[in-house]
Formats: C-alpha cells, structure tokens, sequence
C-alpha cells in the first residue's frame, strides 16, 4: 500500500486544490508535483506572478500559503503500479472532516483532474464552490495555454498576498 503526502494547508488557505494522489516520483521526492514534467507549479506561477518553478519546494509551499493555496490529495492511500490514475486500486480517502477547523476561511476546492473530481459532490453539499480543473500532468495532452485559461476561470489567479 502506498501513502500520500501531508497537506499543504494553514488556517489562511482559502482556496485548496486537491490531486488524486502523487506520483511515484513525487513520493520519491516527498513533494507534490515533484515529476519535472507535471505542469501544476508552471501553471500556479503564471497564475499567480511568482517564478514558483524556479524556487525549492519549501518555498515553493510558503509562496502558496502565502497566497492562500493550499495542496492536498483525495487520496490518503492505494495501491498502484505507475503514475497513472487509472492504475489506482483500493484507495481511502483523506479526513477532510478536518479542514473545518484547520482551515476555516477555505471557501474554494479546485479539483486537478477528473479522478480526483469524483470527490466534487461531497465538497459541493458542504458549502464549498468547486472546480474540476483540466488536469496538469503531462498524460493529459492538452495544451498548457489552455489548461491555463480553465485554471484562470477558477479564480485561481485572484488571490491575495496576506
């Protein structure tokens, strides 16, 4: 069985954007997106003016929070061979009975990619706005100024610094 990461997540968040569940080279690496080739921290820097690529991923992290973005996975755990989300079997998912109280001023939960949208309804019935976003690993094929587009529809690129 296979274990996902900790949250990116502060009291501050107010926009959380869930993946399926990391790759196997961000589980080697102990980052989100830590595949060279995943274009969520190139599609996040655009969004919000930051160079995040450029930066190491404890900065990476910071920048977020700082502009109120938090990471997490549907995921908690699974068994796969691969990167692939169709790969993925018998999977749990997080406690997101949490972000109650860990994350208060949450208001948004943008979904990256279609496996990890099938948790949209249980976001939706709670209060939260919800996006299902075109996916930003390289296996989906469309192109970065049109996952950029979608992305930007989100309100993603509407954040503040605090």
């Amino acid at each position: 069985m296979l274990h996902g990461l900790p949250p990116i997540l502060d009291a501050e968040v107010r926009t959380l954007i869930l993946g399926s569940f990391p790759s196997p080279a961000s589980l080697a690496a102990q980052q989100y997106y830590g595949h060279r080739q995943n274009q969520f921290w190139r599609l996040l820097g655009a969004l919000l003016g930051e160079p995040l690529p450029e930066f190491d991923y404890a900065d990476r992290q910071r920048r977020l929070l700082r502009h109120g973005i938090g990471v997490w996975d549907v995921y908690r755990q699974c068994r796969r061979q691969g990167a692939l989300d169709s790969a993925i079997q018998a999977p749990e998912v997080n406690d997101f009975s949490r972000l109650q109280t860990g994350a208060p001023r949450l208001r948004r939960v943008c979904f990256n990619g279609q496996t990890a949208g099938k948790l949209v309804r249980w976001f939706a019935l709670r209060g939260y706005e919800t996006y299902v976003l075109p996916s930003s690993s390289p296996a989906y094929t469309l192109a970065f100024a049109s996952k950029l587009e979608k992305w930007r529809a989100a309100g993603l690129g509407a954040t503040v610094d605090r």
